[in-house]
């Protein structure tokens, strides 16, 4: 897959061809057996059948991103209680940065967001990816 690299003011810089380890491959497919009950749920109740195309847990470069669509370059992440810690929002604060660089835009919903209100979450994501593509 070719990502488009972007410098911080928002140009293209280059376009790479991201790989991904071996092991990423292995603990991609682990997640999608071991996806949390917000990730089943946002999955089969909409994103699954969405009108473009979304894959779950992805591997992009040296990260595994809950939900990708390379049609509008869109990463979604469900965050559970764990990313409230200071050492965990501080990695997800550099993950986000990394996945800009690639032209991908980053939302972020909370376990609370899917279980309390889907809908909300689903439109937000409709409008991201129609704004997008």
């Amino acid at each position: 897959m070719n990502i488009e690299i972007r410098n911080e003011a928002g140009r293209p810089t280059e376009y790479v061809k991201i790989l991904y380890e071996q092991h990423n491959k292995e603990n991609s497919q682990r997640l999608r057996r071991e996806q949390t009950k917000e990730e089943g749920k946002l999955w089969y109740i909409y994103l699954r059948k969405y009108k473009v195309t979304f894959t779950r847990q992805k591997p992009l470069g040296e990260y595994i991103v809950d939900f990708y669509c390379h049609k509008a370059k869109l990463v979604i992440e469900i965050d559970g209680a764990q990313h409230y810690e200071s050492d965990v929002m501080l990695r997800d604060e550099e993950r986000k940065k990394y996945l800009e660089r690639m032209g991908l835009k980053v939302i972020r919903f909370t376990n609370w967001d899917i279980n309390h209100n889907l809908e909300g979450v689903c439109l937000t994501i409709d409008r991201e990816v129609t704004s997008r593509i």
